[in-house]
């Protein structure tokens, strides 16, 4: 009977929704005229190859929305604008009031629905501190690029790409990631430094642009003479921009239904330039049913990460590993050393790649270790508070942090325990293998190489430019987050202490690399926030300590409003 109600109230919403939308907009014209229309056939190439018997110069216009991407919803796009621009509480906030306007939204046109999405993800966002496009969106967008459209378009011509999204989203992984010659998109405007949230107008974008220039002269040379420039259209979904397809493509291509349902993604390898960093704490397409699904699992997935760091902090990893398995935190032990488990985590010197702020943790447990220790460097004083094994800060000094890593290790001579180490320096979420540091190879002890793998569903227990006193709670929101440890052979170091210094430690890099499938790289941890965050990754030690004073005014006074 519910099943039975829920069809009829859903069809009579449909019914609804069907009746009162011509009411709010007009359907969507076409891109161009229409004596240029050509539709793509399901079973043939998408454009014709330019012909290389003449002079001609082909130069592909091509829609993004609809057209190179293969979604026709913009909404996860803005959806993750406004849940990482705002920042913490504010960005929910913002990913909730936007996720209550969707109902609106699908009343709209697409073209209105872009303007609505933008003022709500944009206004009251720094301008000067805002590069979602270029370190959280270009991962996103990328999973969305039909591999046929960017092979017709991009690969073999000259393309131009044009958008009706805010030129700040979609231009730095049009043109870094996908080589595109030029990006045709309206600007938000800002004042005062911070996003209104208003897009310019068509006609602005084009008087600010030359458009001779961008599309390369389409206007004054000939089509079809054998010695002119012939420019081709690939149409999308609304009709922003028309007047480009109108006034310069020879043809314009728009996808049949049955054509796109035979598009795939764009595998990364085709990419201009690999992927290797980005940022943001959503680690899912934030549909509206995913995150819908998001807000409905925050209530639960608070008192679930609080549980959590309980058991993790209380209890021996005897009781605490299965516990959390229960709880939903998945791990698993993989031997691929020729010794036994137990004769692998006899050794002190353990080195792992660096996936997140637990790593050390997964560590201890898999080899049942508690005197381990973990060499950090920039995690919060909560997560250090919170680990359950002792921690110590690097300081980037040579020699100190030489001296402080022999200190923990059980070495002859020395006191202590065993050490895990990250010779990466930072996180790196793709299938990638940063640069490894040499510094632990002059310790002098053998080295036990760990292969660390994770996989969260919901949200990074990692950032480059959040706030790194949320990593633990984030990470351990995820409804299922999973961990696999796999324990590798021992490399042997000289006992003379010299250590093996850079060619050692890539023969370890080389060794996780191969264990895990990962790519082996020489960016550095400054090479990674250079790229996310236009620093070199460095941390303002003054500026941790106000905010750690600031945190303990703010509890004093609520003790004391409290005592009152």
């Amino acid at each position: 009977m519910t099943k039975v109600f829920t069809k009829s109230l859903l069809m009579y919403f449909n019914k609804i929704v069907r009746s009162l939308r011509p009411l709010v907009h007009s359907p969507p014209p076409q891109p161009a005229a229409a004596d240029n229309i050509v539709r793509w056939p399901s079973d043939d190439e998408l454009l014709p190859a330019p012909d290389t018997t003449t002079t001609s110069v082909v130069t592909t216009v091509c829609k993004v929305e609809g057209g190179l991407l293969m979604s026709p919803s913009t909404f996860p796009y803005f959806m993750l604008v406004a849940l990482e621009a705002g920042g913490g509480g504010g960005g929910l906030l913002r990913g909730l009031l936007l996720l209550l306007l969707y109902p609106a939204l699908r009343l709209l046109g697409h073209d209105r629905a872009i303007r609505v999405m933008a003022m709500v993800s944009f206004a009251g966002v720094r301008k000067d501190g805002f590069r979602l496009g270029s370190s959280t969106l270009p991962r996103l967008l990328l999973e969305d690029v039909s591999a046929e459209v960017f092979e017709a378009a991009v690969r073999r011509r000259r393309c131009v790409c044009v958008s009706g999204m805010p030129r700040e989203m979609v231009e730095p992984f049009l043109r870094e990631y996908l080589g595109v010659d030029a990006v045709v998109a309206p600007e938000v405007r800002a004042f005062g430094g911070y996003y209104l949230g208003l897009m310019e107008s068509d006609g602005e974008v084009l008087r600010r642009l030359d458009m001779e220039e961008v599309i390369g002269g389409a206007e004054k040379e000939t089509c079809g003479d054998g010695d002119g420039r012939v420019v081709v259209g690939i149409g999308g979904r609304g009709r922003s921009f028309s007047r480009i397809f109108q006034k310069y493509c020879k043809e314009v291509y728009v996808a049949t239904k049955s054509a796109r349902r035979r598009w795939r993604s764009l595998h990364p390898r085709r990419y201009a330039k690999p992927l290797i960093f980005h940022d943001g704490r959503t680690a899912f397409r934030p549909t509206a049913a995913a995150t819908l699904a998001m807000f409905m699992w925050l209530p639960l997935g608070a008192p679930l990460a609080i549980l959590r760091t309980a058991v993790f902090l209380l209890l021996p990893f005897s009781i605490s590993v299965p516990l959390l398995a229960a709880l939903g935190m998945h791990s698993r032990r993989i031997s691929s050393s020729s010794l036994p488990p137990a004769a692998a985590a006899a050794h002190n010197l353990f080195v792992c790649n660096h996936r997140s702020l637990v790593d050390p943790l997964y560590v201890s447990a898999a080899t049942g270790r508690t005197d381990l220790s973990a060499a950090t460097y920039s995690i919060s004083r909560l997560s250090e508070i919170l680990a359950p094994i002792r921690t110590f800060r690097l300081t980037r000094d040579r020699a100190t942090d030489r001296a402080a890593m022999q200190a923990h290790l059980s070495l002859p001579g020395g006191g202590g325990g065993g050490l895990v180490v990250c010779p990466e320096g930072t996180t790196c979420r793709e299938p990638f293998l940063l640069r490894f540091s040499p510094l632990f190879t002059e310790l002098g002890a053998d080295v036990q190489p760990v292969a660390l793998h994770s996989a969260v569903s919901m949200f990074h227990g990692t950032t480059a430019g959040g706030r790194k006193l949320l990593d633990p709670l984030y990470l351990l929101m995820n409804p299922t987050p999973a961990y696999v440890v796999q324990l590798l052979d021992p490399v042997a170091v000289g006992g003379d202490g010299g250590g093996g210094g850079p060619e050692l430690a890539n023969e370890v890099q080389r060794r996780i690399a191969e264990a895990l499938g990962y790519t082996r790289t020489a960016l550095t941890r400054r090479d990674k926030y250079l790229a996310l965050t236009g620093n070199d990754g460095g941390v303002d030690r003054r500026r941790l300590h106000a905010w750690c004073l600031l945190w303990v005014k703010y509890v004093l006074c609520l003790c004391l409003a409290w005592r009152n």
